[in-house]
């Protein structure tokens, strides 16, 4: 299962992408799936047709995991 980020790259806007597995802290670089902007659109310095990225961690800031649907508690209302 994907684990969506959101990357922070120094000197650009924030990039919404998947992770297969959270990243080795020795590992120089972090390998990124699907990279988008926040709102869905296509990010404009990728080529069409690429779909997955290797960024070095000296042009990351920081990474936002974000919480997957799976994990979230629903807490549901009644009266009796």
């Amino acid at each position: 299962m994907a684990i969506e980020v959101i990357i922070h790259l120094q000197n650009e806007d924030p990039v919404l992408a998947e992770l297969e597995s959270l990243p080795d802290p020795t590992h120089q670089f972090l390998y990124l799936a699907n990279p988008r902007r926040r709102d869905g659109r296509s990010l404009h310095y990728v080529t069409e047709g690429a779909t997955a990225f290797i960024f070095p961690w000296t042009r990351i800031t920081f990474v936002e995991i974000m919480e997957r649907e799976e994990d979230r508690e629903v807490i549901e209302f009644f009266r009796d």
